[in-house]
């Protein structure tokens, strides 16, 4: 929780100086980038939180991995790197793409399938969101085997479970309530 806050803090500040900047929509797309490369590879999580692997390594495989970043973005590995707080690189963009979007007036919709979804379903789950909450949304689509089947949608606080692993988890707890 406190790393949230923390992260929440770094966030703000960036997305606040890259406005001033007239460069948040080009930091959004750093911050995307950086936010869905940290959570789809273990190696790149374990880079930014060892301690083994010193700064000035972490820093150049970074930019290596992520090239083309924006002036701002850099700064913001810079200070996180000065501060020790390199770790939290991947909380600190998810957290500016929320406050981005939030500002935007748009929604991300998470989508858990067991499948890619293809984009004729990405098209009708955004109609469903803009039905449902009047806002337009972004579709994070993610893949996880273990639900089997059926999907999984996250809008903000909501979400609706339609997972066959949620359907047999249910039964399951009837069979053995009975």
């Amino acid at each position: 929780m406190a790393q949230t806050r923390t992260a929440i803090r770094y966030a703000k500040a960036v997305l606040d100086l890259s406005k001033d900047q007239n460069a948040a929509e080009v930091v959004h797309a750093d911050m995307k980038s950086i936010a869905n490369a940290v959570a789809a590879s273990t190696d790149l999580k374990d880079m930014l939180l060892s301690a083994v692997v010193p700064s000035a390594t972490k820093k150049s495989a970074l930019l290596a991995v992520f090239t083309g970043l924006d002036k701002l973005s850099i700064n913001l590995i810079d200070t996180l790197i000065a501060n020790k707080r390199l770790d939290l690189l991947g909380t600190v963009a998810e957290q500016y793409n929320e406050l981005f979007n939030e500002g935007e007036g748009k929604q991300v919709a998470t989508v858990t399938t067991a499948v890619a979804l293809t984009e004729e379903l990405k098209a009708k789950v955004l109609a469903k969101v803009k039905e449902l909450t009047g806002k337009e949304a972004e579709i994070l689509s993610v893949v996880d085997h273990s639900i089997l089947g059926g999907f999984i949608l996250r809008v903000g606080d909501m979400q609706y479970d339609a997972s066959i692993a949620n359907k047999l988890n249910q039964l399951k707890k009837e069979f053995t309530l009975n």
